[in-house]
């Protein structure tokens, strides 16, 4: 059965940084491209970073390009979002899932239970 337990969040100041952690187990975790989305209130969720399984590739959602991050561990079966600059627009749960190409937002699935992070002005 296939575990990703996202870890890392809470709340933070605008200008902090955070980093959130995604643990996988059930899986080949290098088999497999990891992301990270994000559900605000009242909004769907939405599309933050991908990391390739070898971690060489990585895609970003523009509204995080140059303040995010993404990088994975293949030994500690974890994939990492670093958050730095964080605005009060990045309040969301974050959640980190599992897919077949890291360029292709659609291709992911198995969600993880989400971690929140919180942003005040």
């Amino acid at each position: 059965q296939v575990q990703l337990v996202e870890s890392g969040g809470g709340l933070v100041q605008a200008g902090d940084s955070l980093r959130l952690s995604c643990a996988a187990s059930g899986l080949t975790f290098s088999l497999y491209a990891m992301g990270w989305f994000r559900q605000a209130p009242g909004k769907e969720r939405e599309f933050v970073a991908a990391i390739s399984w070898s971690g060489v590739n990585t895609n970003f959602a523009d509204s995080v390009k140059g303040r995010f991050t993404i990088s994975r561990d293949n030994a500690k079966n974890t994939v990492y979002l670093q958050m730095n600059s964080v605005k009060p627009e990045d309040t969301a749960v974050y959640y980190c899932a599992r897919g077949s190409s890291w360029i292709d937002p659609s291709s992911f699935y198995s969600w993880g239970q989400g971690t929140q992070v919180t942003v005040s002005s």
